[in-house]
């Protein structure tokens, strides 16, 4: 079912009260408060990796204090068991039975802090519940709930003591992106804050909001056209020669799935080429591995992906039905 034109209307007008919401903590990053909620209601996983104090955590919790939903923080370190992520299955004696003891993936918006820090073993506890928002334990399968996203953190400085997310899991969030430093105007205000900071921002959603919302982008129209421009996109990637593996069909799914929400944010009916030009490297660049001598000579995938959206044209056409 299509969206109606008054339907983006209002998708729009409460996507913009979100993230002005957001921003009260998140003070002057307000495409990256955009792009971090877009995903939220693509039903997709953000890694966010930047320096320390650039407010990675703060984002991921002001995000679970606007949607009056459950939210939990799992910090990653290098002990951490996989059944401190799902769950584990304890015996009761006086009942005589199994009990299944939920963990703190079971909630609508999950901050996996430092994930490069757990061991593979723990990191591969994800692997289900971010692809199929299930968690099996001991043979039982369990949903986690909707809206299901979760928000990892990690930081690209220290390398000591972590271990390097497989291409398996990266591929399982839909963007990549980072919050970087404020700029001088927001960082006075920040500073000015410090005086009067208040306390946490006020939950203006719940979460069967966000379930509508992911129903009306999805009904978000996309031309033919757009879906080419998608799937040449991809397929430049796999053909570059600075790259050994490209992006997958997960990754293109992803891409259009996050075009469609944001089209609608923008109180749009359909996705132009414009949508997925500025969102290629967020959904992207992190399913990119490139060849040892293209990044010994400093070759990025950011730098891959801009390339080849100059090679590629977009359609004419922009995308209305």
């Amino acid at each position: 079912m299509t969206i109606a034109p008054e339907q983006a209307a209002w998708f729009a007008e409460t996507f913009s009260l979100l993230a002005d919401n957001i921003e009260q903590a998140i003070i002057g990053k307000r495409h990256v408060v955009e792009l971090v909620l877009a995903t939220a209601i693509s039903e997709g996983h953000v890694l966010l990796e930047d320096f320390p104090g650039t407010g990675k955590t703060a984002l991921a919790r002001t995000l679970s204090q606007t949607v009056t939903g459950t939210s939990s923080r799992i910090q990653f370190t290098p002990d951490l068991l996989p059944g401190d992520v799902t769950g584990i299955t304890v015996y009761d004696q006086k009942k005589g039975e199994f009990e299944f003891h939920a963990g703190p993936i079971f909630a609508n918006i999950v901050l996996a802090d430092e994930i490069n820090r757990a061991s593979p073993k723990t990191q591969s506890a994800l692997l289900e519940v971010m692809e199929e928002g299930n968690v099996t334990v001991d043979g039982v399968t369990r949903p986690v709930g909707n809206p299901f996203l979760v928000i990892a953190t990690q930081n690209p400085v220290e390398q000591a003591g972590t271990y390097r997310l497989p291409e398996a899991q990266l591929d399982r969030f839909m963007i990549k992106t980072s919050i970087g430093y404020p700029d001088d105007a927001a960082t006075m205000r920040i500073l000015q804050g410090v005086v009067s900071a208040k306390g946490p921002v006020s939950g203006i959603v719940d979460p069967g909001t966000i379930v509508t919302m992911t129903e009306l982008a999805r009904g978000t129209y996309v031309n033919p056209l757009v879906f080419d421009y998608i799937m040449r996109i991809v397929n430049a990637t796999r053909r570059a020669s600075e790259v050994r593996l490209g992006v997958s069909v997960r990754g293109a799914l992803a891409l259009s799935r996050l075009a469609m929400t944001w089209a609608a944010s923008q109180g749009r009916t359909y996705v132009t080429p414009d949508d997925v030009r500025s969102l290629a490297s967020a959904a992207f660049s992190h399913r990119l591995i490139l060849h040892p001598e293209a990044e010994f000579d400093g070759v990025t995938a950011t730098d891959v992906i801009g390339q080849v959206l100059l090679d590629v044209a977009p359609p004419a056409e922009n995308g209305a039905a």
